[in-house]
């Protein structure tokens, strides 16, 4: 994944974890989940509304 280890990662979650505190943690994955899954959505083309003419 990108080249990162398991020590890189442990090192970018504790300063994660410094910068936002243990309270924000599960708003800013929670936030993370969403935007990925409405970028998947956006990337297949499907649409949510139908904007086709009718006649």
């Amino acid at each position: 994944m990108f080249g990162f280890g398991l020590p890189e990662l442990v090192i970018i979650l504790a300063i994660i974890l410094v910068v936002f505190g243990a309270g924000k943690l599960p708003e800013i994955g929670g936030a993370f989940g969403k935007s990925i899954r409405n970028f998947k959505k956006a990337s297949e083309g499907r649409e949510d509304i139908d904007i086709t003419p009718k006649s």
